[in-house]
């Protein structure tokens, strides 16, 4: 697609051919970050596949413009550091409607379950996942949560993807309330890859939007020819705005923040200064924020149209028709199919889902493109020889090897919890060196709520009851937070907020908290 290419040249820090180094420290919200020699490395890779391609990185940077001044707004009403704004284009390259293979869906990615209990409406008239107001508030929410646990940034940042009791077995008590953190090579790619877009985008995102947004809150009731009519903007363009709607009318449960696009001296963004001259696209703007960009696992990639080739994907790509096949490990006469996605980049060797159950008719091949994972990879982490045929409900490892003696889709031993769940609150956490309770051999599936967890055995009970004296008092620490003193004494996260009337996860240095035996 032929979309704003001249005038990119003048704008976003690839178009200097020079990616932004990765410094050997940086700051992220209020951490002090040391960036060891291996991990600069790895993140560095990261910037330079961001930046290397200008005009797919200026569609990003013109679309951050767009949107980080809501994200911004709602984070500094919400008391969340605003570094996390690029966290957006992380998950979603901030495209509304982005839907991720495990169906999180919009800005910040949230499934249908998460984004409810963060306060966001998900039905058949609306969906605020794509509404990036409240999507962003949302996002807020939840990282603030999981912060309450660790007060550490970095691990909130960590469980946005793993879940913040995946990260509590992790880390244990490693780093709770810190001010300051070594990055490594060990450090969970998830913050790696978050620091590389910090890093990419940073500098470039700084000046005026060539497409800023209003947001209208009193439109309870009316329709999109309505509002259309009163703001004097096309109607589909503000459809496309506000995809999050599906209904006729706004609804009037509560207020909806309605975007209306307002472009640089035009309402129909048709013609963009740049300098003396003007240039006027072949697609506006908006149809282009929408249909340019499209990732997979990190991963630039295309989807492709009916009765395509390989050459002319590549073509389309703006890649030769060589590192094309290389990317998507096909020969020359690999027929392509329609609606595919294909890649521009090289596919990752790890996905970001743990495990997949092969559906019928699936093969290697097409389980590595859904999830942009590199097929070596999944053959060296099921230990499976080349060519073996998979049959339908075999479950795949996707981004660490399965364990010795398991046969593939054997997950009898393993406890999978689903990127989104929390550490159970009403359940008890223990000690480093206390007896662990045993999670059931099962697998958690998206459609149970995670935090319902299976009732603790009789010995696990007796560990309970012992763990902590009849009562008595912890001051609080300018480190501890509520997980960390209910680790410390064996005891609930809930109970704790019981016998202290707390309303909130707060804690103040030197506040007394009530410890009772259970």
């Amino acid at each position: 697609m032929k979309f704003f290419a001249p005038a990119f040249i003048f704008c976003g820090v690839a178009a200097f051919g020079q990616s932004p180094q990765v410094p050997h420290k940086m700051q992220f919200a209020g951490l002090t970050l040391a960036i060891r020699d291996d991990a600069r490395r790895e993140i560095q890779k990261d910037v330079d596949a961001l930046t290397q391609h200008p005009k797919y990185f200026n569609v990003k940077v013109e679309r951050a413009k767009t949107y980080f001044p809501t994200i911004e707004k709602i984070f500094a009403e919400e008391r969340l550091p605003e570094d996390f704004k690029y966290l957006s284009l992380q998950e979603s390259a901030l495209v509304s409607d982005a839907v991720s293979s495990s169906n999180a869906v919009g800005f910040w990615q949230f499934k249908d379950f998460t984004a409810q209990e963060m306060g966001l409406r998900v039905d058949a008239e609306v969906d605020e996942r794509m509404n990036i107001a409240s999507a962003s508030r949302g996002a807020a929410r939840y990282l603030k949560q999981c912060n309450h646990y660790f007060n550490n940034w970095i691990y909130a940042l960590q469980a946005y993807q793993m879940g913040a009791g995946g990260v509590m077995r992790l880390v244990g008590d490693k780093d709770l309330g810190v001010r300051r953190m070594e990055i490594t090579s060990e450090t969970y790619w998830y913050v790696k890859k978050f620091l590389a877009h910090k890093v990419a985008f940073e500098d470039a995102v700084k000046g005026k939007a060539e497409l800023a947004v209003t947001h209208i809150y009193a439109a309870g009731g009316r329709t999109f020819l309505e509002i259309a009519k009163e703001t004097s903007v096309d109607e589909q363009k503000l459809r496309d705005f506000n995809k999050w709607l599906k209904a006729e009318r706004v609804p009037t449960d509560k207020q909806y923040a309605v975007l209306v696009p307002n472009g640089v001296g035009r309402a129909d963004f048709g013609v963009l200064a740049f300098g003396p001259a003007k240039l006027k696209p072949s697609v506006d703007f908006a149809q282009a924020i929408i249909e340019e960009q499209l990732e997979v696992n990190g991963v630039r990639a295309i989807r492709a149209k009916k009765s395509e080739t390989p050459e002319a994907l590549a073509n389309r790509g703006d890649i030769g028709l060589g590192a094309f096949l290389r990317y998507n490990e096909m020969k020359i006469d690999k027929q392509v199919e329609s609606d595919r996605v294909y890649f521009l980049h090289k596919k990752k060797k790890r996905a970001a889902e743990d495990l997949y159950t092969v559906r019928s008719g699936e093969d290697l091949w097409s389980i590595s493109q859904r999830f942009g994972v590199q097929q070596k990879s999944l053959l060296r982490f099921n230990r499976l020889e080349e060519n073996t045929r998979l049959a339908e409900g075999l479950t795949l490892f996707l981004n660490t090897r399965k364990p010795t003696g398991k046969e593939v889709g054997d997950t009898s031993a393993i406890a999978i919890l689903d990127e989104d769940d929390f550490f159970s609150w009403d359940q008890p956490i223990f000690r480093q060196n206390d007896k662990q309770p045993v999670l059931k051999d099962t697998l958690i599936k998206e459609d149970k709520n995670p935090n319902q967890m299976e009732e603790a055995s009789p010995e696990i009970t007796e560990t309970l009851q012992n763990a902590a004296p009849a009562e008595q008092v912890h001051e609080v620490k300018s480190t501890d937070t509520l997980y960390s003193v209910a680790r410390q004494y064996g005891v609930t996260i809930k109970d704790l907020m019981e016998w202290n009337d707390k309303r909130d996860f707060a804690l103040s240095v030197g506040e007394k908290l009530r410890v009772r035996s259970r």
